[in-house]
């Protein structure tokens, strides 16, 4: 059975350098592990040191590890092309080039973008899928998509036939999967969803309430890590010092509000980036968390 775990919120907290570090854990035991990001603004292939694509690519350096990229603008791409290829072999250009336009909308990007989603959920080939996602907002709405998107199927069955993709006929086989997504992601044994925040006001309030939206949406099964939290041996620095004071009431905080186990990870000297660091990351990570 694969397993799937989520890193989520706000831009620049951390997710990518966490997300990663997890996925370099698990590969290191032994378990085939892919990494995805659906984040446009993602710093991937910086993190690896080397380039990302729509495909898996396994790690080099790293045994049992892959790395994809779910860019939009490609996965429409892809979309378009497939859905495209049987009309070119029988209708005249105009008709496709009608038919390509009216797959331009942003209805058919989402489902595109959720279509390669779908796929990396399906894949009997790893143990672990770790996704390290865009801000929380876009987030959430893509764990919406299933739900929402398997009742417009059925509405439009049972109405006109049509999707703002096509026929119904041709998502029936796509509904299963959607169906099969929600049960995953709703399922506790099969799917942890990670928020990751920082010691501060702001990230910390997105992070309760997308938590609260996620339990709307029957997902329970949620860890929240406190990234950058001073060092003990640093504390006692005055600068260090007056920062650690304003992050312990923010702390003390979410431990007030966030019913699931909490981990906190240190403020690192250097950047994350590179097999080194993730692995000394992943071990931190491991004592901070259940994984």
């Amino acid at each position: 059975m694969t397993r799937y775990v989520f890193f989520s919120g706000k831009g620049g907290v951390g997710k990518t350098s966490l997300s990663s570090a997890t996925a370099v854990m698990l590969a290191k035991r032994g378990v085939r592990t892919l990494l995805v990001t659906t984040d446009p603004a993602s710093n991937l292939g910086d993190v690896f040191g080397q380039e990302v694509g729509l495909e898996a690519r396994e790690v080099q350096g790293v045994p049992n590890l892959f790395i994809q990229e779910i860019n939009p603008g490609q996965a429409l791409q892809s979309y378009k092309d497939r859905a495209l290829a049987p009309l070119r072999a029988w209708f005249p250009e105009e008709f496709v080039r009608a038919s390509e336009e009216k797959m331009s909308g942003p209805c058919t990007e989402e489902i595109a973008t959720f279509d390669q989603f779908i796929a990396c959920m399906h894949q009997p080939d790893y143990d672990w899928v770790v996704f390290d996602t865009a801000p929380t907002g876009h987030t959430l709405r893509l764990l919406e998509l299933p739900s929402s998107w398997s009742l417009h199927i059925e509405e439009s069955a049972q109405g006109s036939g049509q999707t703002c993709i096509g026929s119904v006929d041709a998502l029936a086989a796509s509904k299963e999967q959607y169906d099969n997504a929600v049960r995953a992601l709703q399922d506790p044994k099969t799917t942890t969803f990670v928020f990751v925040t920082q010691p501060a006001q702001i990230p910390m309030d997105e992070m309760l309430r997308s938590s609260l939206e996620l339990q709307k949406l029957d997902i329970s099964n949620q860890i929240a890590i406190v990234n950058g939290i001073i060092p003990e041996d640093e504390r006692t620095h005055p600068y260090s010092s007056r920062r650690w004071k304003k992050h312990q009431p923010h702390i003390q905080e979410l431990n007030s509000h966030f019913a699931g186990p909490i981990g906190y990870m240190p403020l690192y000297a250097d950047e994350v980036k590179g097999i080194e660091m993730l692995e000394q990351v992943g071990r931190d990570l491991e004592h901070a968390t259940r994984f």
